[in-house]
């Protein structure tokens, strides 16, 4: 036997080994680079998947980091291909559509609102440059759309209330949920978010819609203009 049919051989009984006992042990049982090694098995059939699970959990530290990470740091890793790019991304897609308000039959945002703010972190929390997001809501807080408005630089994103505004009524929205990130990890809102977030509560106010809250997330974190106190 060739010795390249011996490795692929080698390979082929290490990736039952470990499929065997991943389901023969409770969840959270694997190690990070060993589940990381499972998921890059689907995107290389027949490559040994373990030392590039290590060279990317020893960059980014975590399973979280390497799923977070930018699409540019990943491909600074050695092996990281294409596929396992497109392959995070759907992953992402994938546990986003999990915790996405629903916008059919009786479920309201304000009645599922720990979903909410998972579904804000997990698509905002850990970008690196500012997003903002409106959820549009109708009179009985049920979602009519999701919207991702606007993308900034690292710092700052464009908030326009009257684009919002005309959005609002485009939609026959009657509430709205605001939503953006700090990329910097901290999620005290700055001065200048509470003017803007002034500026739109007068602005909504004008065609008889209101601003449910003013949520900022960064990272794990988040703050609600509504829990501190910074809207009526």
């Amino acid at each position: 036997m060739s010795e390249k049919l011996k490795k692929q051989e080698s390979t082929s009984g290490h990736r039952k080994r470990l499929k065997e006992r991943f389901m023969g042990t409770p969840v959270g049982s694997f190690a990070d680079y060993e589940l990381l090694e499972l998921f890059l098995f689907s995107v290389f059939p027949r490559r040994d998947t373990k030392p590039l699970a290590k060279r990317l959990i020893k960059r980014f530290g975590t399973i979280k980091g390497v799923f977070f990470a930018e699409h540019a740091a990943l491909r600074t890793v050695e092996g990281v291909s294409t596929s396992v790019i497109q392959s995070m991304k759907m992953l992402e897609d994938f546990f986003s559509r999990l915790y996405r308000p629903a916008n059919q039959g009786h479920e309201t945002i304000l009645g599922n609102w720990n979903s909410v703010l998972s579904y804000c972190t997990l698509t905002m929390g850990f970008k690196k440059q500012e997003f903002l997001r409106i959820l549009y809501l109708d009179r009985k807080n049920r979602l009519i759309s999701d919207d991702l408005m606007q993308q900034g630089t690292i710092d700052k994103v464009a908030i326009y209330p009257r684009e919002i505004v005309k959005d609002c009524i485009t939609k026959s929205a009657s509430a709205i949920i605001m939503v953006h990130n700090h990329p910097s990890g901290e999620a005290t809102p700055s001065q200048e978010d509470i003017l803007l977030t002034e500026k739109l509560v007068t602005a909504l106010s004008a065609v008889g819609a209101v601003l449910h809250d003013h949520v900022i997330v960064a990272q794990d974190k988040h703050y609600s203009f509504r829990a501190n106190g910074l809207l009526g």
